[in-house]
């Protein structure tokens, strides 16, 4: 029986030293703060960060490659029962935690939140438009990353502690789910769940082996391609370049190197990812494939559309086609997901 236990660790105490993530032992998971922080700052709009996203992404291979584990070791997940909730994290600057009667000073300041420019609950429609696409950005950034994804209950439905950051002492309403809110969000639930779908439907989001960065397959293609917004590979200035904050991932799942259960090969669809957390939309060059055909459009957070996974969607819901070399427009704050149709 204890053979087939999962050993997942918050990673504290594993040795002197506090906090571990990276240092436990080769069987075990790790939740992963590094991919927290760093996902959060970056859908926040801090500069320098596209560097280590593409660690975080990738299912932080800088942390559990070097000791044997697979991407499945990094437990990547953007809030947890310590901390904001999704919706609290973009929508207050500051915990609010005055019902646990300790004068504010519980609960920890370093959130890297942003109220998306009003503390706390609004009516402004752009604002509340703004909080709906950055929950969906770190839904979708989430559920597509390599490594094993985790979503605090409630947050597929915007739950509220209403700034609270340290909710542990309270059983009330402010630390309970408020399942109205399913009705009130179920677009941002639809999404969630569109997410889930895209997920479980394509191996190349959750490959059992670290991206290599070179062609299995001699067709030029990468397993993964960092990609400039005008279709040019990443070069080495431009990770460490401050101002950078868009930038374009190609995964190609066609030759996976991985088999199933019952030892078949697994291939999958080339995919293109595309990050934006500039503040002004960016246009983004589709790159080139050395084959006919167009990529498919199957998720764009700005408008909070996803396309449904399956052989044959309804016309009303099928994936708008654009040709190699076309310029996308993706809005400011935003993910774009496409998958290559060969013709």
């Amino acid at each position: 029986m204890l053979s087939q236990v999962k050993l997942i660790a918050e990673p504290w105490d594993v040795s002197l030293g506090g906090y571990q993530v990276g240092n436990f032992p080769v069987d075990w998971a790790e939740w992963n703060g590094r991919y927290r922080d760093t996902v959060r700052r970056y859908w926040k709009g801090e500069g320098r960060m596209v560097s280590d996203l593409a660690y975080r992404l990738t299912g932080s291979s800088d942390l559990y490659r070097d000791d044997g584990r697979s991407p499945s070791a990094s437990v990547n997940f953007v809030t947890c029962h310590d901390g904001f909730t999704l919706n609290d994290l973009v929508s207050y600057n500051q915990k609010h935690n005055e019902a646990n009667l300790e004068e504010n000073r519980d609960g920890t300041n370093s959130n890297d939140s942003w109220n998306c420019s009003v503390e706390g609950e609004t009516s402004d429609p752009a604002i509340l438009d703004l909080r709906a696409r950055q929950m969906r950005n770190f839904l979708a950034t989430l559920f597509l990353s390599q490594g094993t994804p985790m979503l605090w209950a409630g947050d597929e439905s915007a739950n509220t502690q209403r700034g609270n950051n340290n909710a542990y002492c309270q059983d009330n309403p402010i630390g309970w789910l408020d399942w109205e809110r399913t009705r009130k969000h179920s677009g941002l639930l639809d999404f969630t769940r569109g997410l889930i779908a895209l997920r479980k439907a394509h191996p190349v989001f959750r490959r059992s082996r670290f991206l290599e960065g070179r062609d299995f397959s001699l067709d030029q293609i990468k397993d993964v391609t960092w990609l400039r917004p005008d279709g040019a590979e990443m070069r080495e200035i431009d990770w460490q370049t401050d101002y950078i904050r868009a930038i374009g991932l190609q995964l190609d799942g066609r030759d996976l190197q991985e088999w199933d259960e019952r030892g078949q090969p697994l291939t999958d669809s080339l995919f293109l990812i595309l990050f934006n957390a500039h503040y002004e939309p960016i246009a983004f060059q589709l790159p080139a494939v050395p084959a006919s055909g167009a990529w498919l459009e199957r998720l764009d957070t700005s408008t909070g559309w996803i396309a449904p996974s399956g052989p044959k969607p309804p016309r009303r819901a099928r994936p708008k086609a654009h040709p190699p070399g076309e310029e996308y427009l993706l809005a400011e704050r935003a993910m774009a997901v496409f998958e290559w149709l060969g013709a």
